[in-house]
């Protein structure tokens, strides 16, 4: 197995921060704390990149911010909120767009990796779990937000999920919709969304309808072409929860076009509270996730790490609001 500077981080019981700034010659490390990582250093016979040291130990004021869509209002409006706090503390944003594409993560860590970025933000779905470990193990300080990795020591910034989908589902179950579709996104955040709507359906002893839930992409196209599955139904839904806001502002175009009176005919519930959502006709009711909180939140852990203020891991769960407009109505 190979040794890196976290199997040296374990060995000293100490943050892979801390390692990194003894081997580079960086903050203020106690004379004890230094010894523990030399002894395990020397245990496990570990030899620092002295190249890569030397880089590591120079400040750029630069972080990368890596997103996969940022056509997706959620995300565009993420990135803003972490580059005003950004340039509040003084720091310079690198954005890179991944569009979920495992080549492309690859591509541009490597180009964050270059360009000796000070920390990463890493926002929401990342497929290449195994590549932000590499970038952990190389003593890079990183983020996330809006997403989380069970597997991996990163601070974190999310809403909750859970609740979020159960504020939606509940929602329309207390305006007397039974029949109640949902159109929900592959990817981490959305699960969560998806099991809460589930359970609300259950314990309003109602049956778990397959027929009623569909996974898909996040684009408008997408929440059209679902939301025309569902209605084409014989025993179409009365509602329909869409697990953001692009797919609400396309389940809102095919009900348009299947001449449905909104919100009489159908009762629509989106997720994020973007601009997107006071944009369409009629207005989105959805759930508002803390969009400027969470952006200046994770900016503020990531520099927590770069300069090693705090020992342990942070996992930040902000709760998500019900924001009640002119798309849902009672049965």
């Amino acid at each position: 197995m190979k040794i890196t500077i976290r199997s040296v981080a374990q060995e000293a019981g100490v943050s892979i921060a801390t390692v990194s700034k003894v081997i580079n010659h960086t903050g203020k490390i106690s004379e004890k704390t230094k010894k523990k990582v030399f002894i395990a250093m020397e245990k496990l016979n570990y030899k620092p990149d002295a190249a890569a040291a030397s880089l590591r130990g120079k400040r750029t004021k630069l972080i990368g911010l890596l997103v996969p869509d940022i056509s997706n209002p959620f995300y565009s409006e993420i990135a803003r909120s972490i580059e005003d706090r950004s340039h509040e503390i003084g720091l310079n944003v690198m954005m890179c767009n991944t569009d979920n594409d495992v080549k492309k993560e690859k591509t541009y860590l490597s180009l964050l990796t270059s360009q000796r970025v000070d920390g990463v933000v890493v926002a929401s779905a990342f497929r290449s779990t195994n590549l932000l470990e590499e970038m952990i193990n190389k003593g890079v300080p990183s983020v996330l937000i809006a997403s989380e990795i069970p597997s991996l020591s990163m601070n974190t910034v999310t809403v909750d999920d859970y609740k979020g989908g159960y504020l939606a589902t509940s929602y329309l179950l207390s305006l007397g919709h039974k029949k109640i579709g949902i159109i929900s996104e592959d990817v981490r955040s959305n699960t969560p969304r998806l099991t809460a709507y589930k359970d609300t359906i259950q314990e309003a002893q109602l049956p778990i309808r397959d027929e009623y839930i569909i996974k898909t992409e996040a684009t408008i196209q997408k929440g059209y072409e679902s939301a025309k599955q569902l209605l084409s139904l014989n025993d179409k839904p009365t509602a329909i929860f869409a697990c953001n806001d692009l797919l609400a502002a396309g389940v809102i175009q095919a009900a348009k076009e299947a001449n449905l009176n909104l919100p009489e005919d159908l009762s629509i519930v989106g997720f994020d509270n973007t601009v997107l959502s006071t944009t369409t006709s009629p207005m989105l009711t959805t759930v508002s996730q803390p969009i400027k909180e969470m952006g200046a939140k994770v900016v503020d852990l990531l520099l927590q790490e770069m300069e090693e203020s705090k020992p342990h891991k942070e996992r930040l769960l902000l709760s998500p609001e019900l924001v009640i407009r002119q798309s849902t109505a009672r049965l």
